[in-house]
Order: C-alpha cells, then structure tokens, then sequence
C-alpha cells in the first residue's frame, strides 16, 4: 500500500513563516494526507503543518543572534531526537540561513538520503559568497524568490530554480483596499507610507531617521499626511519606543499629521502617494502597488568599516534595484537607495522630496516596477514550489 513521504519545513522568522504557509498550504490541498511537519510559526500551523515547535516568535539580527545560540543548540538537539523516530523526504529549510546551517548539517548526517531543499535562497550573491562551498553541501536544490538568481547560483555549481514570490500570486484586491484606505487619514497632501521593518532591530535603527525625515517633509510641504505601517501590536510598540510620543503630541514637531495602522500594510500602500521604506522584502511590497518609493537601512558606522564592507560583495542591495538592473550593473538605480545608511534625515529627504517633484524620476521607477512584474507574471509562487517539493518527495511503499 502506498503512502505520501513526510515533508519536514523549518522557518524562524515571521516571514518565514508567511512564506512557508502559502506552500503548505497549496501542497495539503493536492495531496492532503500528505505528512507535513514544521518548526516555525501560527500560519504555517493554520495551513496544515504539524508544529513541532514554535521557532519564529524571536526573530533577531546580526550580533542580537548570539543571544539566542544556545537555545538554538537544545532546539537541534530535540530535533535530532525526533529525527530518531521520524524519517522526512524532504527538508524545507526556510530562509534564515544562520539557524538553518545547523539543522542541514544535522540531516545530511543522520539522513543521508533525505532531499534538502533551501526555499528562499541564501543572499550569497550579496555577501559572504565564500560560504557557498556549505550551500553546495547541505542543499540538494534551492527554490529561488528572485529571478536573477538561479543563474548566479548554477554557475558555482548549486541546482537552483526561479519559483516566483508570493507578494506578485494575487493582485492586491483594489475594491477592498480602497474601501480600507477610506478609513485612514483623509486631506492632506502629499501621503506618505511609512514602512520601518517587521524585525525589533530594524526598528529601532531606522524608525528615528524615518521620522526626522518626515518632520522635514513636513516644514517643506504643510499638508503632508503620513502612515506607518505596522504589522501587529507588537511592532507599534517597537515605533512608539524608538521614538514616537514625544514628537505626538499636540504642537509636537509633526503636530498630528502622523499616525499608526496596525495590519493594514496593503491598505496603507494603496492609500499612499508615495513610500519610504527600509530596504527588504517590503520593498517588493510596494513595487507591487507600483507605488514611487525611496529605501534606507540604517547600520553603525563602525561595524560597516571594521567587518560589514569587507563581507558584502553587493552595491546594490534594494530588491527592486537588484531585479531591474542586476548584481554587478553599474547603472543607474530607478529606486533611491540609502544602504549602508549612517542616520543623516536630510539626504534621504531630499531624495524623498526630489521624487515628490519629479515626473520623470516617478516614470522611470513605473517602468522598472512592470518589469519586475513581467518576471513574476507567469510564476505562480506557491504552484511551482509545491510542485517541485511533491515531485522530490515521491510516494514510498510500506515495508
């Protein structure tokens, strides 16, 4: 008699989780006595997955990672005891390659035969490309979001395939969205989105530039009206601690004209004119609104000059630049990028005003914005990833 293999995904950010979720979640529908087994989060849950753990409710950063080392060290070891009793097909690592390192190289040693399959590839192209010497190792393919990718990868020797991204499956539902939008801030112009980050770290290091960028925006145009966009409760308190009610207050700097939607990101986009964003998938976000956008990403000084230019082989790093024009294009960007950005609100303002004034600067990111879209067009993300999953995971005979 014939059964489904397992399928083992583990994901340890929030992200990860949405992201494994959407594949989940196609591959119960087709399959749905399909085994499918998960470290990760609530979406992944809701879609199907037995949770084993819940790994994506601490998501951090760079040097804030060693604080979470040895609970990763126990979190491998339990692994390793249910892989004891349970033998997956294959192994979704899920972006997060820091933490998920250590649990290939657990499967490749305890389970020689078992498929890996990265979903979300390592940014290697971008920095430390010396470590694709361990992705060759511990990945037999990786399930590409971006579509230069797969060439970069197969060319030093790594099987990869361009699987699409969830953010271009479904078209925001504009009749909706309008209908949300209605309920945020009316008047005023120009509308301004505010995107800080979904991780605590980012927050903190961008949110203050953001809003000394938006105190300048707004002696420049009186009118302006601005939202940030803040997944959940959690991250509205992230704003309000690095910097918020200070300035909120009646006769405050920005004197109202700033607010706070709690999950309404989509519907932020659709009400905005124009965005200010820290670089990453958001980014994609609201390409996908075409929506004209100025990115930064805040980092220190020091750890730039002393470790980060040293490791990082990239100069462009917003998502939408490094699609429209490639790795290693000298070109210029269609997206006003401030990465590595060293705090300083003013040059990323007039990079926001200058948009604001620029017919031409708006048009040229438009163009680049379709573009993108033309790749994602005939790429269903969660449509082709399930696909090569179920065809990696064959069904097995019982013994």
């Amino acid at each position: 008699m014939a059964k489904p293999a397992g399928i083992l995904f583990t994901a340890f950010e929030p992200s990860g989780d949405a992201l494994a979720a959407a594949v989940i979640e196609r591959l119960k529908r087709d399959k749905p006595d399909l085994k499918i087994w998960a470290l990760g989060g609530p979406k992944m849950q809701a879609a199907g997955a037995e949770l084993l753990e819940q790994t994506t409710q601490h998501a951090v950063m760079l040097l804030k990672a060693g604080a979470q080392v040895f609970n990763h060290r126990r979190r491998v070891k339990r692994l390793e005891q249910w892989l004891d009793k349970h033998q997956p097909a294959v192994v979704v690592p899920v972006d997060s390659p820091a933490a998920n390192w250590s649990v290939c190289k657990l499967v490749r040693r305890k389970l020689p035969d078992t498929k890996i399959m990265h979903l979300a590839a390592p940014q290697l192209w971008a920095w430390a490309s010396w470590r694709i010497r361990k992705l060759r190792r511990l990945t037999d393919h990786v399930l590409c979001l971006l579509p230069f990718e797969p060439e970069w990868f197969k060319a030093r020797g790594v099987a990869a395939t361009f699987v699409g991204h969830p953010l271009f499956d479904s078209p925001p539902g504009q009749t909706h969205l309008a209908e949300t939008a209605a309920a945020l801030p009316g008047g005023g112009s120009p509308k301004i989105a505010l995107l800080p980050g979904s991780r605590q770290g980012e927050v903190q290091t961008n949110w203050p530039t953001m809003l000394g960028v938006f105190e300048i925006l707004k002696k420049k145009y009186p009118d302006v009206r601005g939202v940030v966009a803040a997944a959940d409760e959690l991250r509205v308190g992230w704003v309000r601690e690095a910097g918020w009610e200070e300035n909120d207050s009646a006769g405050g700097r920005i004197e109202g004209s700033l607010s706070i939607a709690t999950g309404q990101t989509d519907a932020v986009l659709a009400w905005a004119d124009f965005v200010l964003v820290v670089s990453g998938t958001a980014t994609l976000q609201v390409a996908a609104h075409r929506k004209p956008m100025v990115a930064l990403f805040n980092v220190s000084r020091g750890v730039w000059h002393l470790f980060g230019r040293w490791v990082v082989s990239t100069r462009v790093f917003t998502l939408p630049n490094l699609i429209a024009v490639g790795v290693d294009n000298g070109g210029a960007l269609p997206v006003p990028e401030f990465v590595p950005h060293f705090g300083a609100a003013r040059p990323v303002a007039e990079a926001v005003c200058h948009l604001i004034e620029s017919v031409e600067s708006r048009q040229r990111q438009a163009e680049a914005f379709d573009r993108i879209a033309g790749f994602y067009a005939d790429q269903p993300f969660s449509d082709t990833a399930a696909g090569m999953l179920l065809n990696a995971a064959p069904y097995r005979r019982n013994r």
